[in-house]
């Protein structure tokens, strides 16, 4: 999952040239997109902004593994949870336009396991779900019954990128972080 704080194509600055998988967006927003020569040249031109693109790789690649151990060794609802808590980094305010077929997708799992963890998050007030909308009522409760899935990539995006943001705003580059703040363990 990426937001503000990300991008996709960051490959090309490592020299692949292509991908096996597609990426595709699950909600409205505005975004850059730029050729990828014109993104090599950028990279080229301003060292800042290739050292973050590679910082970022880490940043995403570990992002990547944590998703793979919490698939793993968690439960649904856990892994629901920490879904949730990176969804919620990644928007303006506590709403979240998701649907339990979209969610049963990004977790793998059937349908029906997303709207039983579903109502088990609301029922411990975490959230209100409603038809295609989730509201996230207590985020801390949330963070707690992620069970230490959530927290690590997003500790490594604040360790790695976060003190180069001023350098590369200043080269006129757009990099920041999700808007939340985020506690983690």
């Amino acid at each position: 999952m990426m937001g503000r704080e990300g991008m996709s194509g960051f490959s090309l600055a490592l020299g692949c040239t292509s991908l096996p998988f597609r990426i595709f967006v699950q909600r409205a927003g505005s975004a850059h997109r730029m050729p990828a020569e014109a993104f090599l040249q950028a990279c080229e031109d301003c060292p800042a902004l290739r050292n973050a693109v590679l910082l970022y790789s880490q940043v995403f690649t570990t992002q990547v593994a944590e998703t793979s151990r919490a698939n793993a060794r968690h439960t649904v609802e856990t892994r629901l949870a920490r879904w949730l808590l990176m969804a919620h980094d990644r928007t303006d305010g506590d709403d979240l336009q998701l649907t339990h077929e979209f969610l049963s997708l990004m977790l793998g799992v059937r349908r029906p396991g997303i709207t039983v963890s579903l109502h088990v998050l609301e029922g411990e007030h975490m959230i209100r779900a409603r038809r295609g909308q989730i509201r996230i009522l207590d985020r801390a409760k949330l963070e707690q019954a992620a069970r230490g899935s959530y927290g690590l990539p997003e500790a490594e995006y604040r360790r790695l990128l976060r003190p180069i943001l001023p350098e590369l705003n200043g080269n006129g580059v757009s990099f920041a972080m999700p808007s939340q703040s985020v506690a983690h363990a």
